[in-house]
């Protein structure tokens, strides 16, 4: 199984944050998030839907609502802080 299709396997059973599945896939979590761009895309082609649960920042709370990136954020733009909770991604049937 390619490294995309075992991501994406990993995203239809459940949220998973690119740690997460660079821990079971043994990728860095860089590679995950440019596999993540791939998924997404083919996602949408298949008829599925490519939820982002995303990053916050831990100190002042700013949400990254409309970040279209799925790499990790490297500070808040409101706070200043480098102190970001990771976002978590699933693949959905609508």
């Amino acid at each position: 199984m390619t490294f995309r299709r075992e991501i994406a396997a990993l995203l239809e059973r459940g949220w998973m944050s690119t740690r997460g599945l660079s821990v079971r896939v043994k990728l860095s979590e860089k590679e995950v998030a440019l596999h993540l761009e791939h998924i997404r895309r083919s996602a949408r082609a298949g008829g599925k839907s490519f939820a982002v649960d995303p990053w916050q920042c831990r100190r002042c709370g700013f949400v990254f609502q409309k970040r279209q990136r799925l790499t990790k954020p490297g500070r808040c733009p409101k706070c200043r802080q480098g102190s970001i909770a990771p976002a978590r991604f699933r693949i959905f049937n609508p």
